[in-house]
């Protein structure tokens, strides 16, 4: 049974108290972007420090150090040694509350191998698995026992990479069972997104509309997800109540109503993926 939901936004987003501190909100780790595909990162880094993150840490390839620095000066940046992309996982894994990782990531060998040392050294923080990065989970199944906790945000050819292909009533139990067999929380972004929670339940995301379908708004919702998971963790630590629905749940939601926002100050043709990031400043009340 599906269910249609409009999050209670958690306590993190609404009942910030007077006395807190960026610590409060947790510490996000983005691994994000290459050659050519640096936008994907800053569309990221710029969504997650908007959904109300702490701390934001960026981990580029060298090309990428002054694009970030520039568009993105709240964020700290995380060097990688390549010069083009996605070559080595940070160190110090554990001083990050959530991390995030494949917009703009491209899918070298140097950078599935890179991946899949991240996946095995990450410890249990909540992960969101986007773009490439679902990429080459697809080519590399022997990963999946490693995902446990993670959220997935794939497009409808991703989501057939990964678990194969399945329309309508059939696509959704496929769904509701991946979640279910993985321990993650499974997106299937498209028309009235479906997100399946771990525990089997299915819910129908009612915010969005037609102009999001535009480079970079995947991106965003990554970001907005990232930020949110590592402000629940920001809360946990520091003994406050969170509340709120699981955080795949309210970042979809957060991210259609966005861009519902937008729409209503310009046409959905003209909507671009940075327009939904000046609005999440609106759709969070």
């Amino acid at each position: 049974m599906e269910q249609t939901f409009k999050p209670i936004l958690p306590a993190y987003l609404t009942n910030r108290p007077d006395e807190s501190h960026k610590g409060y909100y947790g510490h996000a780790l983005l691994i994000a972007g290459s050659l050519g595909k640096m936008g994907a990162a800053v569309l990221a880094a710029k969504a997650c420090l908007r959904s109300g993150v702490g701390l934001l840490t960026v981990h580029v390839p060298r090309c990428g150090v002054d694009i970030m620095q520039t568009a993105v000066p709240e964020a700290m940046i995380s060097i990688d040694a390549d010069l083009s992309k996605f070559t080595q996982a940070p160190s110090n894994l554990d001083r990050y509350d959530a991390i995030a990782i494949g917009p703009g990531l491209g899918t070298e060998p140097t950078t599935a191998w890179a991946m899949e040392k991240l996946l095995r050294c990450r410890n249990k923080q909540p992960l969101v698995i986007d773009a490439d990065a679902l990429n080459l989970l697809a080519q590399h199944d022997e990963w999946l026992p490693l995902i446990k906790g993670s959220l997935l945000t794939p497009h409808a050819a991703e989501f057939e990479r990964l678990f194969g292909s399945a329309e309508g009533e059939e696509r959704i139990a496929l769904q509701r069972s991946m979640a279910q067999d993985l321990g993650c929380d499974i997106l299937y972004k498209g028309h009235h997104s479906r997100v399946a929670i771990r525990t089997g339940e299915v819910f129908v995301n009612t915010t969005g509309n037609s102009g999001m379908a535009t480079g970079g708004s995947g991106d965003v919702l990554t970001g907005i997800a990232l930020g949110l998971c590592a402000q629940r963790k920001g809360f946990e630590k520091h003994g406050l109540a969170t509340g709120g629905m699981p955080e795949l749940l309210t970042a979809v939601y957060i991210h259609g109503k966005s861009a519902d926002i937008a729409i209503k100050k310009q046409s959905k043709a003209s909507l671009i993926a940075s327009d939904i990031i000046e609005n999440i400043k609106y759709a969070i009340d």
